[in-house]
């Protein structure tokens, strides 16, 4: 029997935490006994409850490596991160680097990755919001040209590797410079799918805090352009606030702890009075996996500048009000899933009173068949 695929998974940040999850539990069934995988963790999200809750939550063993690298700025975090991979790396255990998304995690697994010439093969590839002012941007684009395979969750994904110069129809053996594109579909699709069940039996969130299902909108707020410009933190809130009192819809904001730290300092005093006054305007703490599942599943709409809210809530059928100005699934704004509001009080309005009214159209699926674990472990194995 050959020898396995030895396979370094590279997690920092929650998103990745839950897509790793997927490609984990095909690895433990689909692939098992012909790829063995390591887990490291940057430590780039630490608090427990934007970590360690996932683990618990979706059945992950603790990471085989933490680098507990903390926060700081992009430069000295994603340095920490490099030198701490290039010391796993040099240590020749592993075959191929697995990379998520966009975070600084993503963009030091795939430097270090590519230096030492282990092949990266990366999720979520292909993705662009077309503005490089955004530092996820950055990221995505420096893991895709490092990468030896792309998995690209969409068509549009692939359609921009093709426009940046990448061949979608290689057939010789993968490498860094002619890498493999695979439409593999969304693993996030194959996560929502598997643990929307479990989440409707164990999560308390709506319980917890007398929602009714269909009775309030999502809301999240975290990217720095939103939560570090005070006229664009206000706006948001201002307008959230005018909604919540014009509809009476509850709205439920978890919030993560970087944003808290930003509302405290930046929101306007008349705001922060609103917000204490409003009984129904729920500021809860990060919400685990499961209870997000549960909050997306049963929200009348989701309003979110998170590139994964925006997917989930597709999932669930859910309309989306996206406080960017752009967004990297095109698909969602062109089928009529989701508008783009950006922080303009006028077009969040618009776009959320519009999908009160009228909901969201009908449309084939945009994100695969919640199989793309299982073709992303087959085209590592055939390919190797």
């Amino acid at each position: 029997m050959p020898s396995p695929l030895r396979v370094l998974t590279i997690i920092g940040a929650r998103p990745q935490i839950i897509k790793a999850a997927a490609i984990s539990r095909a690895i433990a069934s689909h692939a098992r006994g012909r790829i063995v995988e390591t887990l490291l963790h940057t430590g780039q999200h630490y608090d427990a409850n934007m970590s360690q809750v996932f683990f618990d939550e979706l059945g992950i063993p603790p990471a085989d490596i933490n680098l507990n690298t903390g926060s700081g700025a992009h430069g000295a975090m994603t340095a920490r991160m490099i030198e701490g991979i290039e010391q796993v790396l040099v240590r020749k255990e592993h075959d191929v680097v697995l990379l998520y998304g966009d975070t600084n995690s993503t963009l030091a697994g795939a430097v270090a990755a590519a230096k030492l010439h282990v092949p990266v093969a990366h999720v979520e590839a292909g993705l662009r919001s077309f503005n490089k002012r955004m530092p996820e941007e950055v990221n995505r684009i420096v893991c895709d040209h490092c990468s030896t395979w792309l998995f690209c969750p969409t068509d549009t994904a692939v359609a921009n590797l093709r426009n940046e110069g990448f061949s979608t129809t290689n057939d010789a053996p993968p490498t860094a410079d002619r890498p493999h594109v695979v439409q593999c579909g969304d693993v996030m699709y194959d996560n929502s799918l598997h643990f929307a069940a479990i989440a409707k039996e164990r999560s308390p969130i709506l319980r917890d805090h007398g929602l009714m299902p269909g009775g309030f909108a999502l809301a999240t707020v975290h990217r720095d352009n939103n939560t570090d410009d005070p006229a664009r933190l206000n706006s948001i809130f201002r307008t959230l606030l005018l909604l919540h009192e014009r509809h009476g819809l509850d709205i439920v904001l978890p919030v993560h702890p970087r944003t808290r730290k930003m509302m405290d300092a930046l929101l306007a005093p008349d705001v922060k009075d609103s917000l204490d006054q409003s009984p129904r305007f729920l500021i809860v703490p990060p919400a685990g996996f499961l209870d997000m599942i549960a909050l997306e599943s049963n929200a009348r709409l989701v309003i979110t500048d998170s590139g994964g809210v925006q997917k989930e809530a597709y999932f669930f059928g859910k309309p989306g009000v996206v406080l960017r100005p752009e967004t990297e699934w095109v698909e969602l704004v062109r089928e009529g899933q989701a508008v783009l509001a950006d922080a303009d009080p006028e077009r969040i309005t618009v776009g959320f009173e519009n999908f009160l009214q009228n909901g969201i159209p009908e449309v084939a699926s945009l994100f695969g068949d919640g199989h793309a674990a299982e073709r992303i472990c087959d085209e590592l194995l055939r390919t190797w």
